[in-house]
């Protein structure tokens, strides 16, 4: 007989949890079925002591079972008590094969082969499936894991971690502190790998840390069980390298490799993809409903990967499944940050309207589009009020929902855009890092949707169709705003249609000196170095960062380049071919004489350095320290430098008792020092992955960290130069005073008590004092002029006009 329920719940993770303790409050008949033995599976295997983020903030919780931020450890324990106390009618070990049929009848199938019938099914199987294994001989009878726990309970052992990816990586580190760890990658690079997580694998590889075979597979696993000897170890990897088979006797192999996708599961139940991108997430209606009549999608693989989001849609769906018409959690948070419009509409008709008025957003998952919403702020400025000035580093998105925006180019020719309805705005900064271009103002009746570039950041990156608009509209306005301001973008648009962003990697050659020249290259986002051959030696004599543009020397009638161009870091270049170059020539009479000056300065500025080739070699010396990609980097002149230190104290004494840099670490090339301090960077690699968003950018550059900051130590790991520390705040240093006359504390100078082992640590890295009116207590502090603080644009003329720089 088949068992027949009103609701079956998918999937045992946070919204299948929160969604069968509602249907358990509402008595509803149901079931919750959980492939593997324990519930929240993908929180099980995070390390031990991993924190849990409830995020977003503002953002209440909806749910019969409680969920607050914490360890790894202490939220599971909260979900088997919710588990335990509501009664939850769940069935593990059960592996759900196929779906068949629709509302009100739908018949599931699992593994065992057990049949089940409902009117409702609700997929809360997110997104990451169940773990890829090795495939390989010998792996049944080998320790083989696919997660790790703790890696604390691994000591002097010899370790095999196979993969390539963040999570192998990460084990990597973990292990490689007490234990002999080898890692298996079978390409030559770690790709897929976040920077930071890259950036420390390849130092650990490169100490000789860690063991790496490249381009390498695991061929079978040969076991002592056998009768052999490995050197004492119960196994051996055979791994199949590109020199032949290598062997390694070890105590345990981990792979990493992934999971096998649900999105599989999810088609073969009916449920409908909009392409093929494995980030797209099906369309669904406002209540979570697939284009199958019965068959919902809540939680990651429906667009909302965080556990609070899901635990809410949980809820939710068993409201709406039991017929009530309840609103979403985050329902009064948009009506608040609505109420202000002129449209006199509620949060849906008002969402409706949003995507209606601006093509950019037309046609993005409702759902998808409503967290953007949430991320976002909306803004009514005055007429006249400045949206930004030029030269800010601020580097949020704007999109026009009324009214209309003025654009001052202020390049000298008094040029003025207009944008209106459904345009957007803030692009360039956004995706460059860089300082504002231009100065926005906003005109009458202007309502504004104002977008953070982690939010953003990450629509571009999952809706091919986003990016793809924004980068059409990007390359439109740099060749309008460089080399067109008197153009519209419509007289531009057909002129321009070849033209395509191209990537170089950190180091790559742009192009090279006697090539043909026959493009130009407008510089998107990173920066290149420009060098030439003098004496046989290779000498830079220029920088080029972001909204500038190199080649035209080669356009304007030199037919081999005269120098060569490479990327200092990641960078991103706009080519213009010499027909559509000559076209924009023809078209603004003014054009070729502001080149040629530009070209006259770069021939000015090259013969200087040609005369001083160890000022080259200092700018090849601080582009290789990652100065290139830096706002505002920190100098030690070492033949003024005395060793007082007085810049540590003195940022110590700023920041509560953590000094944010090491005079004495970092390299040195002649006398010039690069002590460890932040380079506040154009597009500051901890900002990549900061789930708190904690991470910000003052107007005036300052990269700092907010006090929301959770401590979780990603920005610490994605930065290449290690100027972030991970730190407890002490307790309160006395006063002068009280050390004066009381004797209390250690004075000026002297290092506050140990917050102690148990102290919450948090990220604390150079804000370069942006509190303080006097500028970087650093370099107020250097008695002798040693310490300075300088942009990449400065280097050149620098190096010319001071000794020893």
């Amino acid at each position: 007989m088949t068992d027949r329920y009103k609701v079956i719940i998918v999937g045992g993770g946070p919204a299948g949890l929160s969604a069968s303790a509602h249907a358990t409050s509402l008595d509803l008949s149901h079931i919750l079925l959980e492939m593997s033995e324990q519930h929240a599976e993908t929180v099980q295997r995070y390390q031990k002591g991993k924190h849990v983020m409830a995020e977003p903030n503002i953002l209440p919780l909806r749910s019969d079972i409680k969920f607050a931020a914490g360890t790894r450890e202490e939220v599971l324990e909260g979900w088997q008590i919710g588990i335990n106390e509501t009664g939850l009618n769940v069935r593990y070990s059960t592996e759900v094969v196929a779906i068949a049929g629709s509302a009100p009848s739908i018949q599931i199938k699992t593994a065992s082969g057990d049949s089940l019938e409902t009117e409702n099914v609700v997929f809360a199987i997110g997104v990451q499936g169940s773990p890829r294994k090795l495939g390989v001989e010998g792996e049944s009878g080998a320790t083989v894991q696919y997660t790790l726990d703790d890696p604390g309970r691994y000591q002097n052992q010899t370790i095999v971690v196979v993969g390539a990816g963040d999570a192998a990586i990460e084990n990597v580190l973990a292990l490689a502190k007490q234990n002999t760890v080898f890692l298996v990658n079978r390409r030559d690079e770690f790709a897929r790998a976040k920077d930071g997580n890259r950036t420390q694998i390849l130092r650990a590889i490169e100490d000789e840390s860690v063991g790496c075979f490249y381009e390498s597979s695991m061929a079978r696993i040969e076991s002592d069980a056998d009768g052999n000897d490995y050197e004492g170890k119960p196994h051996c990897a055979i791994v199949n390298t590109r020199n032949g088979e290598a062997r390694v006797p070890c105590d345990l192999i981990i792979a990493r490799l992934g999971a096998i996708p649900q999105r599989k599961l999810a088609e073969s139940c009916g449920i409908t993809f909009p392409n093929e991108d494995p980030a797209a997430i099906p369309q669904l209606s406002s209540r979570y409903e697939s284009d199958r009549a019965g068959l919902f999608v809540i939680g990651a693989l429906g667009g909302y990967p965080l556990i609070k989001q899901a635990m809410n849609q949980g809820f939710e769906v068993i409201e709406y499944i039991a017929g009530n018409d309840v609103e979403p959690a985050d329902q009064p948070v948009l009506a608040d940050k609505f109420r202000p419009l002129p449209f006199g509409l509620d949060v849906n008709a008002t969402l409706a309207l949003m995507q209606e008025k601006i093509p950019l957003f037309s046609g993005i998952n409702a759902l998808v589009f409503r967290e953007l919403i949430l991320g976002s702020d909306i803004r009514m400025p005055g007429s006249g009020e400045a949206i930004f000035q030029k030269n800010d580093y601020t580097d949020t998105f704007f999109t026009i929902l009324g009214g209309s925006i003025r654009i001052a180019l202020e390049d000298g020719s008094d040029t003025v855009l207009s944008l209106g309805p459904g345009q957007f705005f803030g692009e360039m900064s956004l995706l460059s890092g860089r300082r504002r271009s231009a100065t926005a103002t906003a005109g009458e009746d202007c309502v504004l949707i104002e977008t953070p570039r982690l939010t953003m950041n990450k629509l571009i990156n999952s809706i091919d169709r986003v990016r793809d608009y924004i980068d059409r509209d990007f390359i439109l306005r740099a060749v309008q705003s460089t080399f067109a301001p008197q153009a519209t973008l419509e007289e531009l648009r057909e002129l321009v249609s070849a033209i395509s962003v191209h990537a170089l990697k950190s180091g790559e050659t742009l192009f090279e000196e006697g090539d043909t020249a026959d493009r130009l290259h407008l510089i998107r986002s990173g920066s290149v170095a420009v060098s030439r051959q003098v004496g046989g030696r290779e000498i830079v004599t220029a920088y080029v960062a972001a909204g500038n543009y190199v080649g035209e020397m080669g356009l304007l009638g030199r037919t081999k380049r005269t120098a060569t161009v490479r990327a200092t870091v990641p960078t991103q270049n706009i080519s213009l071919d010499e027909k559509t170059f000559n076209q924009l020539l023809k078209a603004n009479p003014g054009l070729k004489e502001s080149v040629q000056a530009t070209m006259r300065d770069r021939i000015t500025e090259n013969a200087r350095m040609e005369a001083q080739p160890e000022a080259g070699d200092i700018i090849s010396f601080l582009m290789q320290q990652g100065v290139g990609e830096a706002t505002d980097v920190l100098l030690i002149d070492e033949t003024l430098c005395v060793g007082c230190d007085n810049c540590e104290v003195a940022c110590a004494e700023t920041h509560a008792g953590t000094s944010r840099l090491d005079r004495a670490a970092g390299p040195t090339y002649a006398s010039v020092h690069v002590p460890t301090s932040c380079r506040h960077c154009e597009d500051p690699h901890c900002m990549t992955d900061c789930p708190p968003d904690a991470i910000r950018r003052a107007p005036n550059g300052e990269v700092y960290i907010m006090d929301n900051c959770i401590g979780c130590g990603n920005c610490e790991r994605n930065c290449p130069y290690d100027v972030i520390q991970m730190a407890a705040t002490p307790p309160q240093k006395p006063g002068l005073v009280q050390w004066l006359f009381f004797g209390r504390g250690p004075g000026p100078g002297g290092q506050t008590v140990d917050a102690g082992s148990d102290a919450q640590k948090k990220a604390v890295k150079c804000d370069m004092c942006k509190d303080l009116s006097g500028g970087p207590a650093c370099v107020r502090a250097c008695p002798t002029g040693a310490a300075l603080r300088i942009g990449p644009e400065d280097l050149v003329s620098l190096v010319q006009r001071t000794r020893p720089f």
